[in-house]
């Protein structure tokens, strides 16, 4: 065999992969749709339930106090015992957590069930999509955005997966992640894909493995802390508005009622945050190190490397305002979700509409 026709052979074979590739991508936005329609199942039936935990919670009269008897002088005297008033944490409220998206209801859980399976098949192809993507140009799966959105897509509900097989309360992620993820994949597939090809030299280095897929899976962390806080300042408004007297909307009732309490979302938001924060550290050590072999400096104030700092001193002031008594609850959650837009505008907008030393492929 010549070299040309071993060259044209593992060319069209890179272009076969390629393919299978794009089929199983399109495959798992299927499935995935199907999963999709199999949460809002699970949350129709769930609304016929009757719950109102949270509710009950808030509005409950306090019970009195039990009457003291004291015997006195050969008699007894029945006294009221004194009324005690305690208060509690700045913010903090004792609501139990909902029963998750199916209400309680049975049919509400099958569909749950079911969506969750379908996601489990969906991630599976998917995945083999991204592995044929990098079997198809022969390097890792990063070199431009649509491969970045694919292998994004496939690590965020990874992370939501492996915290369902840890048994952890998370059933409320589920509508809100496929939902992202169909559109992540349809923005993949239409407005940002890129033809398989091979990088530019100075991505060609061991850090490419380091750098990108610590920040891909940082920022699958860091969505999944922000959905949790986007639901937290809907879950506290709701809590304050039962506190107040007033009486939420029957869908706003239907809904809140079966998402963890305010305080649950608030404490998972925070430690997902916080367990992404140290990664996201390293990735941006990762990338100046790198920058320094690849281009003979660290630091360049490239618009990739300031608006990665700018993430970081975000976060950072979330994580402070969480530990400042003062900056806890919905002050703390703004920043929080500010945090997560300037990771999302590194994320695309400094890709798509700022030039720099990290454009390399369009988008």
């Amino acid at each position: 065999m010549t070299l040309a026709t071993a060259t044209t052979l593992a060319t069209a074979t890179n272009e076969h992969l390629a393919n299978i590739s794009n089929t199983l991508i399109y495959s798992a936005m299927a499935v995935y749709t199907l999963a999709f329609f199999a949460h809002i199942a699970e949350w129709l039936f769930g609304s016929r339930s009757k719950v109102a935990r949270t509710a009950a919670a808030l509005t409950a009269p306090q019970k009195a106090a039990p009457a003291v008897t004291v015997k006195n002088a050969g008699g007894t005297a029945v006294l009221e015992r004194p009324q005690v008033v305690t208060r509690s944490a700045a913010g903090a409220r004792d609501v139990p957590d909902g029963p998750g998206a199916h209400g309680g209801d049975v049919q509400g859980d099958l569909y749950g069930r079911i969506a969750v399976s379908l996601t489990v098949v969906a991630w599976a192809v998917e995945t083999a999509g991204v592995v044929a993507r990098a079997l198809s140009v022969e390097r890792a799966p990063w070199g431009n955005m649509y491969e970045f959105n694919i292998t994004f897509s496939t690590v965020a509900v990874t992370v939501y997966l492996v915290m369902l097989a840890l048994k952890k309360n998370v059933g409320w992620l589920g509508l809100p992640l496929i939902t992202t993820v169909l559109l992540d994949l349809g923005l993949a597939v239409t407005v940002l894909y890129t033809a398989s090809d091979q990088l530019v030299p100075a991505l060609h280095s061991y850090w490419l493995y380091i750098h990108v897929s610590t920040a891909i899976f940082c920022g699958a962390v860091f969505y999944v802390g922000a959905v949790g806080t986007l639901l937290y300042l809907f879950k506290d408004s709701y809590e304050n508005k039962l506190v107040t007297g007033g009486k939420p909307g029957r869908f706003a009732t239907s809904v809140m009622e079966r998402l963890p309490a305010s305080a649950s979302l608030d404490k998972f938001s925070y430690r997902v945050n916080a367990a992404a924060f140290p990664l996201w550290t390293f990735t941006i050590i990762a990338g100046s190190i790198w920058a320094g072999d690849a281009w003979g400096r660290y630091w360049g104030w490239d618009p990739k490397e300031t608006w990665a700092f700018i993430t970081w001193v975000a976060y950072a002031c979330y994580l402070h305002a969480r530990a400042t008594a003062g900056w806890k609850g919905r002050k703390a959650a703004y920043i929080a979700l500010a945090a997560f837009a300037c990771w999302i505008f590194n994320y695309y907008g400094v890709n798509i509409f700022v030039t720099g030393k990290h454009s390399y492929a369009g988008v």
